[in-house]
């Protein structure tokens, strides 16, 4: 009999605590918050430790909206944090009556134990390992005061970022750090804590810093992109001339039904301003050409012309390239004299020369008589 009951008694003693900690997990979410770090911890010394618990916060991030963007485009990424941090067990570190004081405070380590999965002091940033997309430095770093398990983060993390316009299309991975804390031991003080010079709690907080990374995708979507690969022809001033055009596209997709438009400035015009490229493949060029008038008294320097294509895009969409600079040279006509022009110049000399030396001549005469 009386072993009988030495097995029952050593049954409630992992019965009891187990019993215990369900319940103070259930009303996990009535219990305050453990404070945040804002003293220096005792030694072990100087408290007592009555239970070991296991687990601790995972934290996961998840973004609100799209992460696709297009070339040349700024956008803002919104990431929200979650914690499935979980409690796997415990268990005694010390064998403890079950009355009495050293009983009390064992159950009261076991309430605060259980916070162990909350994550404070929460510090995020985000960096990109290409110069392709540019993060704002203004919003590249964000702190959070806490996030409890199964909870989301109450506002998002706003982070900005540019596309650059050369960008090609793909994903890319951009890199979230994040450092926080964690309560990874509580050791009662018996509320003697006072004597060394700290407040009088009946606790003490050992914390882990805890440093993860959390990638966040961003896709670049595929599209055509067009570029002036070449340009032929003269432009001279006080003339009507021809300017050869090719424009390739260097995107991803097709731009059917592509349309060249060219906006031009005085001195220079053009009586048609736009023709058409047809469908233009990844890859593949075509050529135009536009007639370009010049005034007579345009200045002789490089002029830059404005380009943009307009073609309808996969969705059957219209869409607009990126304005493309075309720079050419103007220059002024050559003066050339014809053998007419000569010729006369030649008689107008020679007559001068006649008339200057018939003058000489009636002069002589006039003195001699």
């Amino acid at each position: 009999m009386n072993g009988r009951y030495k097995k029952v008694d050593k049954l409630k003693l992992y019965i009891i605590p187990l019993v215990l900690c369900i319940l103070l997990a259930a009303t996990f979410v009535l219990m305050p918050s453990v404070s945040a770090k804002e003293y220096i911890a005792p030694t072990y010394e100087y408290t007592n430790n009555y239970y070991k618990v296991y687990g601790e916060p995972e934290i996961y991030a998840s973004v609100i909206g799209d992460t696709e963007f297009e070339r040349g485009e700024t956008a803002q990424i919104r990431v929200m944090l979650s914690n499935k941090g979980v409690l796997y067990g415990f268990k005694s570190a010390t064998v403890v009556e079950t009355s009495g004081n050293a009983h009390q405070l064992s159950l009261t380590e076991l309430q605060y134990e259980i916070q162990r999965t909350t994550a404070y002091g929460i510090k995020a940033s985000l960096l990109s390992s290409t110069d392709l997309i540019e993060i704002d430095a203004a919003t590249d770093s964000q702190t959070m005061e806490e996030l409890r398990p199964g909870k989301l983060s109450k506002d998002p993390f706003i982070f900005t970022v540019t596309i650059s316009d050369n960008a090609p299309a793909g994903m890319y991975l951009l890199e979230m750090p994040l450092n926080y804390e964690y309560v990874q031991d509580v050791r009662m003080t018996g509320g003697e804590s006072v004597i060394l010079g700290m407040p009088d709690l009946d606790h003490a907080n050992y914390y882990e810093t805890v440093e993860q990374t959390i990638q966040i995708p961003v896709v670049i979507m595929p599209e055509a992109k067009f570029e002036v690969s070449s340009v032929s022809g003269n432009i001279t001033a006080g003339n009507t001339d021809t300017l050869n055009i090719t424009y390739t596209n260097i995107g991803e997709l097709p731009a059917e039904d592509a349309v060249a438009r060219l906006i031009v400035m005085d001195p220079l015009s053009t009586d048609r301003s736009t023709q058409s490229l047809g469908t233009v493949q990844p890859g593949e060029s075509s050529t135009v050409s536009f007639d370009i008038t010049s005034d007579f008294q345009a200045v002789e320097k490089n002029y830059g012309i404005d380009s943009e294509i307009k073609y309808t895009d996969e969705d059957g969409e219209d869409a607009f390239s990126d304005n493309m600079k075309i720079n050419v040279d103007l220059k002024q006509p050559e003066r050339k004299l014809n053998i007419t022009g000569l010729a006369l110049v030649g008689l107008v000399v020679m007559g001068i020369v006649l008339i200057i030396k018939n003058r000489r001549k009636n002069g002589s005469n006039n003195s001699n008589d």
